[in-house]
């Protein structure tokens, strides 16, 4: 799919007014065995501002332009970075099952030993040279997406004693302007650090495995690299569950 889809063969983003979800699709802003959200939750309900037409429609991400290699991760180094090579395509979907054309879709993630190309990151595990670990790619007139990348590794996080996070994928999606992103994680089938992890289990028992890819052999490209579906429902009773 290359950079993701020609932005002039694709139709206008429709835009309209943010809409709320329901409760019980999205993990609480308060989430006690996730530590961190003790500290950053807020005590008080939140109180609701009206839209302005700038929150709305700017700053718009929709001239973006895009390098042929984004969506390619372990192709923007010198060399092939290490670990199993695998492909994660899907579709960014409305509440009616509707291709959402001309979305922005970004991802990060850790390498296969467990880190993150940040400075941050002082997990003891090896560093890749040839894994920077971020791409991004436009959906295409149906709503599709595609990434070649390095199956990430889990690594320790520190929350509570011998505290593991399964390997996951970050995804950040943008509509027509900065202010209507959303950021989800996804997840691989069979992981036996699921029923481990705080942050996984935040969500709503209901939503959880909406979050999780699937293996599929038809997107497996024969002596390659193994395929995974990830497709994306933007809000509605199936919407994938939101940080």
């Amino acid at each position: 799919m290359g950079e993701g889809a020609n932005r002039a063969n694709l139709p206008p983003m429709k835009e309209e007014t943010y809409r709320r979800a329901a409760a019980g699709q999205h993990p609480a802003n308060l989430s006690p065995e996730y530590k961190s959200t003790v500290a950053r939750s807020p005590r008080q309900a939140p109180i609701v501002v009206p839209h302005s037409l700038s929150e709305i429609t700017g700053p718009t991400m929709a001239d973006e332009r895009l390098g042929a290699s984004e969506a390619d991760l372990t192709k923007q180094r010198m060399g092939e970075p290490l670990g199993e090579r695998i492909t994660v395509q899907g579709r960014v979907l409305d509440e009616d099952g509707r291709p959402v054309p001309g979305a922005m879709v970004e991802i990060w993630q850790c390498n296969a030993a467990g880190r993150y190309h940040h400075v941050g990151d002082q997990h003891d595990a090896p560093l890749d040279p040839n894994f920077f670990g971020g791409g991004r790619v436009r959906t295409d007139g149906e709503g599709r997406y595609r990434f070649v990348t390095i199956k990430p590794g889990a690594y320790p996080w520190k929350n509570h004693h011998n505290a593991w996070r399964p390997a996951h994928i970050h995804f950040s999606l943008f509509g027509p302007s900065f202010a209507t992103r959303l950021i989800t994680q996804m997840y691989f089938p069979g992981d036996p650090l699921l029923a481990l992890d705080p942050i996984y289990n935040s969500v709503p028992a209901g939503a959880r495995e909406r979050l999780q890819s699937s293996f599929e052999i038809g997107l497996t490209e024969p002596e390659w690299a193994l395929g995974y579906r990830f497709d994306i429902v933007l809000r509605g009773r199936n919407a994938t569950p939101m940080e």
